[in-house]
């Protein structure tokens, strides 16, 4: 603890004894790391590529309708979800508005 009462960094985060590797820390905290951690990341980039693909689709093309549109946003949840099912709400907190706006300002949607 630190002098006003709150957890000092070290303590919060732990600290590496002489002895410990970063790979032995993440293995004892339960995180991913090694082969684990490079295709979680190459999931992680895949994902944002689509994301940024999908809307750029829909903000530019001129003969998408608002019909294919609406699918595009329903495969792109189905996608996020199959890749990390786990993160249903983080898709629905970050993703989904940011669709949700571009459709609006794309096609005047109340």
């Amino acid at each position: 603890m630190g002098l006003d009462g709150e957890r000092s960094e070290t303590a919060e985060f732990g600290e590496l004894g002489p002895e410990q590797t970063s790979q032995e820390s993440c293995q004892e905290s339960g995180q991913v790391s090694g082969p684990e951690l490079e295709e979680e990341r190459r999931k992680i980039r895949r994902f944002q590529l689509m994301m940024d693909m999908v809307l750029a689709v829909i903000a530019q093309s001129p003969r998408l309708t608002v019909d294919e549109a609406a699918e595009m946003v329903a495969e792109t949840e189905r996608v996020a979800l199959k890749m990390f099912p786990e993160k249903g709400l983080a898709y629905r907190i970050i993703y989904k508005p940011r669709l949700q706006r571009v459709m609006r300002e794309r096609y005047r949607i109340q």
